[in-house]
């Protein structure tokens, strides 16, 4: 019987099937999802992957009361659809739409948000336990999470807490050694050979010694294993651990092939997987700035090395690691270590850059604290995706790094305003600075095309002017300014305006604020980034330090979460793009 997916609107739908029609659903839901990611785009491999667990775990157990968080959301596709949402995917990360991730606020059945890696096992635990003290015993507790994910630190603490509770959690280790890139380290090795040798999973075994009850290696997309294995695992109380075998992008041939770009393949045709061409953009995406300048400055200095968490390709740190393969290190998802691992090599004399997406680096606070700024190491850290990033949503913008950072001690911030901007300040950082430095970047295209000029020196803490006006003066910081050049040019008026790209939000350049506060009655800052405690909040600090009474207006980005769209939705929302920008500058005249 086929067209089992279109009479499911809901769980309950669902629970009315018999077993030997679930292979028929997951092979139906597999085929949607592939529908409708392949005209709308989005994260594809993960949730292929989960199919027939997503199928059997919504099947046998009574969610939402019993609680299923996913780690990271990017297998949660099939969850959602299962869970009411089916007739609204379509308007998966799209403004206005559901959610790439799971959220708490859309949906009942989504126990936990989880945007970022390796929470699950927590969340759950802290489920578990507030369960036991209310006294639903028998309320089930379950997290799936990556092999990838459960090599974080965070996901170890919460083992080694879980492994002591006694807590009724069921921790679902969802095993296809694959993150985005493949899966690292010794843990990985570990697993892989436990697929290979059995006997592994009953000697020596590391979830065992944790004090849970394991169970697998299993295949996960053996529909009839699954609910075996469930079913008696529903019945055992305490933590439990199921150890199962997945293929990332399985059932899309191509996205088996080619499991790190079907990660989020963009659009595709759905038969044959091919992904559609896009026009050639002549413009260069700034990680890949990053990535051939690092290449080309370490090709002359050998002391420079490459370290990031898990994210070679989104970084573009792997044009580093094919090159120079033992000077670039993929630590996995462990912000903390990479940012430690960086300060115990800067002990030694190389010059480690530390590429982190600036919504991730928020992991490693205590980090860039502690084991960096106090003691005063120049680890250069590189913070991709800076500013709003589009339709990953809250979860992933990178609209805080300004505030939290420019409370450190002893570190430099920069924000480039263009291609040629952040390739000078990664060779001026390699040459030697006599403090760490954070230089953020936003995700996407920049719009110079011959970026690749000679290597000039940035002096730190300079800013610049590149529009002189009359009353008014503009102080921005990175990529915004483009949109600001913009509105500029669309107004009649704009002689009223001077321009200046402060590019260093620490330290400032006093000198120019001071030239620029004396002749300018009007001050406008604008940034692509939280307004409270960031940019514009350290020039209001400079004018009240200096007894300066100018009228200052501060733009940028509200107290609240951004949702997801498009950047250019996005930046129509909080007023940031060119012609609301024109807009708001016109009313300052």
């Amino acid at each position: 019987m086929k067209n089992l997916l279109g009479k499911i609107s809901n769980v309950t739908d669902l629970r009315k099937l018999e077993v030997s029609q679930l292979p028929q659903l997951a092979k139906e839901l597999r085929e949607y999802i592939i529908d409708i990611v392949a005209t709308k785009e989005g994260h594809l491999g993960a949730s292929l992957g989960v199919v027939e667990l997503t199928v059997v775990l919504h099947y046998l157990f009574d969610t939402p009361n019993d609680l299923l968080v996913w780690d990271v959301g990017h297998q949660a596709y099939g969850h959602k659809i299962l869970t009411g949402r089916k007739d609204v995917f379509d308007t998966n990360r799209q403004f206005g739409g559901i959610a790439g991730f799971p959220s708490r606020k859309e949906s009942k059945f989504d126990a936990f948000g989880v945007g970022h890696s390796s929470t699950s096992i927590s969340a759950v635990l802290g489920m578990a336990i507030a369960s036991n003290l209310k006294g639903a015993k028998e309320k089930q507790h379950i997290a799936v999470i990556g092999d990838a994910s459960i090599a974080s630190g965070m996901a170890f603490e919460a083992l080694n807490h879980a492994g002591v509770s006694k807590a009724n959690i069921l921790i679902i280790l969802n095993d296809n050694a694959i993150g985005i890139d493949p899966s690292v380290g010794a843990l990985k090795e570990y697993l892989t050979k436990v697929k290979s040798d059995k006997r592994l999973a009953a000697q020596n075994n590391i979830i065992k010694a944790l004090n849970f009850n394991y169970s697998g290696p299993i295949d996960g997309h053996n529909i009839e294993k699954l609910v075996l294995e469930l079913k008696r695992l529903k019945s055992v109380k305490g933590p439990k651990f199921l150890h199962i075998i997945t293929k990332k992008g399985k059932g899309l041939q191509k996205a088996e092939e080619d499991q790190v770009t079907y990660h989020a393949p963009g659009k595709f045709d759905k038969i044959s997987g091919e992904r559609v061409k896009k026009e050639i953009n002549l413009y260069t995406k700034y990680q890949d700035v990053f990535g051939k300048t690092i290449v080309e400055l370490a090709e002359k200095n050998e002391k420079i090395v490459g370290i990031t968490p898990a994210m070679l390709t989104g970084s573009s740190l792997k044009l580093m690691f094919d090159k120079f393969p033992k000077r670039t290190f993929d630590v996995g998802i462990a912000e903390q270590h990479a940012v430690t691992l960086a300060a115990g090599m800067t002990t030694q004399g190389l010059v480690p850059f530390c590429n982190i997406y600036s919504t991730f680096l928020q992991r490693a606070y205590d980090q860039v604290i502690h084991d960096v700024a106090l003691q005063n190491l120049p680890v250069i850290f590189c913070l991709d995706r800076a500013g709003l990033v589009g339709e990953d949503g809250a979860t992933h913008h990178g609209v805080f790094d300004l505030a939290y950072l420019r409370c450190i001690p002893n570190l430099i911030i920069f924000a480039p305003r263009n291609e040629i901007e952040l390739r000078n300040i990664l060779y001026t950082a390699q040459k030697g600075l006599q403090h760490p430095i954070a230089i953020r970047y936003p995700r996407g295209y920049g719009n110079i095309i011959n970026w690749q000029k000679p290597f000039e020196n940035i002096e730190i803490g300079k800013g610049i002017c590149l529009q002189k006006g009359k009353n008014i003066a503009i102080l921005s910081i990175g990529t915004i300014a483009s949109n600001i050049s913009e509105a500029l040019g669309l107004m009649s008026n704009s002689s009223n305006f001077s321009h200046y790209d402060m590019r260093f939000i620490k330290p400032l350049d006093q000198n120019l604020l001071k030239e620029i506060f004396t002749s300018h009655k009007k001050i406008i800052t604008i940034e692509d980034a939280v307004v409270k405690g960031g940019f514009g909040a350290a020039i209001l600090e400079f004018a009240a330090e200096n007894n300066y009474h100018n009228n200052i207006k501060t733009l940028g980005l509200p107290d609240n979460f951004i949702e997801h769209g498009s950047v250019f939705n996005l930046q129509q929302t909080v007023g940031l793009d060119s012609c609301s920008l024109k807009n708001t500058l016109t009313s300052y005249l």
